[in-house]
C-alpha cells in the first residue's frame, strides 16, 4: 500500500514562497488584519450593492444581472480575500534596513535602508484602533515611492519599532 503525500496549501504563506537570505526570516502582519480587512471591503460594497438593487427594483434589464455579481463579487471580497492578502505580507527588521514583502501576482519587495527615512508615522483609523493594529509609515526621501507603509502591525509593535527605527537613525545621524 502507497502512502499519500498531504496535499500542499493551494495558497502558501509568504515565508515559503520567497527564498530569503542572510538568515532573514519575515515576520507576517497580525492576523487581526483579517477582520479588519473585511469590514473595509463590507463597507466599500455596500454603495455597490444599492446601486445594483436600485437597478433590480427599476427592472431595466434582465432580473439578477446586476445584483448576481455584485453579490458574487462582495462574498469574494469579504470572505475569500483577507486571509489570501493576509499570508502575502510580511517583513524582516534588519540592523540597518526593513525589508517590507507583499503580494503574489503583483509582486512586490520594498527594502529601506534606515539612513534614507525622513520621518515615521503611525496612524489607525476607528476599526483599526478598535482591533488594537496600526500601520506605520516610513518617509524616505525622494519622490518615487518615498511613503512605504507596513499596515496591520499591533499598536505596541508598531510604536516599538517607530522606536527602534528612530534609534537607528539617531545613531546614524551623530
Amino acid at each position: 500500500m502507497i502512502d499519500a503525500e498531504p496535499a500542499a496549501s493551494a495558497a502558501p504563506e509568504i515565508s515559503s514562497i520567497i527564498a530569503l537570505g542572510d538568515d532573514e526570516t519575515l515576520t507576517p502582519i497580525d492576523p487581526r488584519d483579517i477582520p479588519v480587512t473585511r469590514i473595509g471591503y463590507a463597507i466599500m460594497m455596500v454603495p455597490l450593492i444599492i446601486g445594483t438593487m436600485v437597478l433590480e427594483i427599476a427592472q431595466l434589464t434582465i432580473a439578477g444581472i446586476f445584483i448576481v455579481p455584485a453579490l458574487i463579487l462582495s462574498v469574494y471580497l469579504i470572505f475569500i480575500f483577507p486571509p489570501r492578502q493576509y499570508r502575502r505580507w510580511g517583513y524582516h527588521m534588519g540592523s540597518d534596513r526593513i525589508r517590507i514583502v507583499r503580494g503574489y501576482l503583483f509582486y512586490s519587495d520594498t527594502v529601506v535602508p534606515f539612513g534614507r527615512v525622513q520621518h515615521i508615522d503611525v496612524s489607525q483609523g476607528p476599526v483599526e484602533r478598535r482591533y488594537g493594529i496600526a500601520t506605520l509609515t516610513l518617509h524616505t526621501a525622494g519622490n518615487h515611492n518615498s511613503s512605504v507603509p507596513l499596515p496591520s502591525l499591533a499598536h505596541e509593535d508598531a510604536l516599538a519599532l517607530r522606536e527602534t527605527i528612530r534609534a537607528h537613525i539617531k545613531r546614524d545621524t551623530l
